[in-house]
């Protein structure tokens, strides 16, 4: 255990060897919490979201499969074309009706 002083503003300063155990740099995100017996302070763990992003094939394939009716799927065919992409040559549900 360790003793830290608070200073202007409510900063606290945490120990370096804490810092580096925890790998906490300037900016990390922590969690306090208040518990009965005092404060709670700990490292914040945050999960990075994979963001995909779409080949011109797979939003095609978004736009193809979306169509509501014939006529929505006749225009997301113009509109496949107009990406350079052959609506034929993309896996979808073909509107015949």
């Amino acid at each position: 255990m360790q003793t830290v002083l608070i200073g202007k503003r409510g900063t606290v300063v945490i120990p370096a060897k804490m810092r580096k155990r925890y790998r906490l740099d300037e900016g990390s995100p922590m969690l306090m919490e208040e518990r009965e017996e005092g404060i709670l302070m700990r490292p914040a763990v945050t999960t990075p979201v994979d963001v995909e992003v779409y080949t011109p094939a797979r939003l095609a394939e978004f736009f193809l499969n979306n169509a509501m009716d014939k006529e929505d799927y006749l225009e997301a065919r113009k509109e496949v074309e107009a990406m350079g992409i052959d609506p034929d040559a993309i896996d979808h549900i073909r509107w015949t009706a």
